[in-house]
């Protein structure tokens, strides 16, 4: 990506507290240019800045394309390179679509743990490499021009020339060698003179020349100390560098070993880092919410799915040549709708595959996918937000199933996926098992029993009050349309037996419910023995409510029949509904049992 799309990127961040009361930091971002938002969540600052960082590059490099196709649209010419151009362009992108779920059996879709690790090199240059370059910028001095010392005259030059006569007469001749001799003295003295001269000439130039070095020297030590001071800094940045990377990618370690632990977070973290390893069509959106329970190994996943509009319908692009224009075709609304419903059941199938191929750590033995698709009615003009698909399916059911060669319609079936007939409809399905979105372990108060305080942790509940609390909730369930509740039975291990009956011609008759206030998670016989009893009484329908969570046979045992499972959450939230503030704490609840 060669441009900067800074200025369009919004991030707001705040803190908020966990069931457990840990800080979790939040990051709202959102693309001022795609218009795309979305809610990143993690307890630790760093990963949740890398997130955004990583989020903000996919947007970005789908910002980065449409800025490119609307400049090379305006550039250049409609002619037939354009429209083989794109062409080429929209049959890649249909071939996409069509291939969802063989692209992701080529891959394997388990973690690197190695390619989270931070092992960039410190980046940043040590500051003294530069200073050669500012020493050169230093002006040095001229070395001194030194004049030359005079050549010593020669004795030799001053030998008297003797004639015949000279050496006849021998005072002539001692005359001109007194003369010579006086000029060589003469001589002498005027050369020592000017090499003294020379030399005091010499040596004055020396030192200027030495206080102009030594002034340079000074400069450079100067400099010197400025870059000790750069280096020594930049040490510390190059120390806090590396000390911060050993401790993201100790995090990274510690967040490996708590996933094979088997940690109920470090399984969500792990989710969700194959989740958005995923690749798909740069307008689908990519975003989901994951609940794990570590009592039953399953996993919840709330998928936004792509709504039909997101979908690419251009098929061709012709250049007519008598209009000089080019011409869009696109594919009609039964090819749309064809390709809709293939691609959903496709991403219902790819998102269990990655989920399993993925679960290294043998955490997962079942999953539901809940698949969401927010668009607007075009009846009533309003947005809606709705289910269309939800499936569950068991780890070691699904990988026996060669995903190549099924049609995913059947094979999503198969898994009793509930759907409507016609997905892109956008009729909605209730979802088998939801994410309980409420981090509220309270909620506001009524009078169910008088024994009842505010916030009582139902699991600590005596079987009467628990039996009370339960055939009061439900008569608040059924009284807005006429029904009551009964309670035929009970039994002090825990459970007790009501029947309501709901007047509603339509969705009424007589309904079996039946509490469970356990502090274990509800195996697959308690389903089972409500079963028969909506059987042997001829009930329409059974509910089952306990204080705990269910095991993956319990839930596959009801899938297909009249029978309603509500956990721990659901209660709380029917409570929630009703008006009784309560909460539930299972570990309070059997520490007093074993106490």
């Amino acid at each position: 990506m060669t441009q900067n799309f800074d200025d369009l990127h919004d991030i707001d961040q705040t803190e908020e507290y966990t069931r457990s009361y840990d800080i979790r930091y939040v990051a709202e971002i959102r693309h001022q240019g795609l218009g795309t938002y979305r809610i990143l969540k993690d307890k630790d600052q760093w990963i949740l800045d890398n997130k955004i960082e990583a989020q903000f590059k996919k947007w970005d490099e789908q910002w980065e394309k449409i800025v490119f196709k609307n400049k090379s649209q305006a550039n250049k010419e409609a002619n037939l390179n354009l429209a083989e151009e794109r062409t080429l362009e929209a049959k890649e992108k249909l071939d996409e679509i069509e291939n969802l779920l063989v692209h992701t059996l080529d891959m394997d879709d388990t973690i690197d743990w190695n390619s989270l690790k931070d092992t960039k090199k410190f980046k940043v240059p040590n500051p003294k490499n530069s200073i050669e370059k500012e020493f050169k910028q230093i002006p040095l001095p001229e070395s001194p021009s030194h004049k030359a010392i005079p050549l010593q005259p020669n004795q030799m030059h001053f030998q008297p020339k003797l004639t015949f006569m000279d050496k006849l007469l021998k005072s002539k001749a001692q005359k001109k060698i007194d003369h010579s001799e006086n000029s060589y003295k003469t001589a002498m003295t005027e050369w020592e003179e000017l090499v003294k001269q020379t030399n005091s000439y010499n040596s004055e130039l020396d030192t200027k020349y030495n206080l102009l070095l030594q002034e340079v020297e000074r400069q450079k030590e100067e400099i010197r100390k400025k870059y000790n001071v750069l280096e020594s800094k930049w040490e510390e940045e190059k120390k806090e560098y590396l000390r911060v990377q050993e401790e993201h990618n100790q995090k990274i370690e510690t967040l490996k070993e708590l996933y094979f632990k088997g940690d109920a977070n470090s399984i969500i973290e792990y989710c969700e880092l194959v989740l958005n390893n995923s690749e798909y069509p740069d307008s689908f959106p990519k975003d989901f919410d994951l609940e794990y329970n570590p009592d039953n190994r399953l996993l919840i996943i709330e998928y936004v799915l792509p709504a039909p509009e997101d979908f690419p319908k251009l098929s061709e692009v012709k250049y007519i040549a008598t209009k000089k224009e080019l011409k869009e075709y696109f594919i009609s609304d039964t090819q749309l709708s064809k390709m809709y419903d293939t691609s959903i059941y496709n991403i219902c199938l790819r998102t269990l595959h990655e989920i399993f191929e993925a679960d290294k750590a043998n955490g997962i033995d079942i999953v539901v996918f809940n698949g969401w698709v927010e668009t607007i009615n075009k009846a009533t003009g309003k947005k809606v937000n709705n289910c269309i698909v939800s499936v569950q399916a068991r780890k070691d059911e699904f990988i026996q199933i060669e995903l190549a060669n099924v049609d995913p319609k059947a094979c999503f079936k198969s898994l009793k996926g509930v759907g409507s007939s016609k997905l892109s409809g956008i009729t909605a399905v209730q979802p088998l098992i939801q994410v309980n979105r409420s981090d509220k372990r309270f909620v506001s108060s009524y009078d169910v029993a008088n024994t009842l305080n505010e916030g009582h942790n139902l699991a600590t509940l005596n079987w009467e009050d628990f039996e009370h609390l339960i055939r009061e909730l439900f008569e608040k369930e059924f009284s807005s349309n006429g029904g009551e509740v009964k309670v035929t039975q009970a039994s002090r291990d825990g459970g007790v037996d009501a029947v309501a009956f709901d007047p509603d011609p339509i969705r009424g008759g007589k309904i079996v419910i039946q509490a469970k206030r356990y502090t274990n998670t509800v195996g697959v016989s308690a389903v089972r023995d409500l079963y028969g009893t909506v059987m042997n009484e001829g009930a329409t329908k059974g509910i089952l409510v306990s204080t705990a969570d269910y095991g993956p046979d319990a839930y596959e045992f009801a899938k297909n029949k009249p029978l309603t499972l509500l956990n721990g959450s659901n209660l709380l939230f029917l409570l929630e509904k009703h008006g009784q503030k309560a909460r539930i704490d299972l570990a309070e609840a059997k520490r007093l049992q074993t106490g």
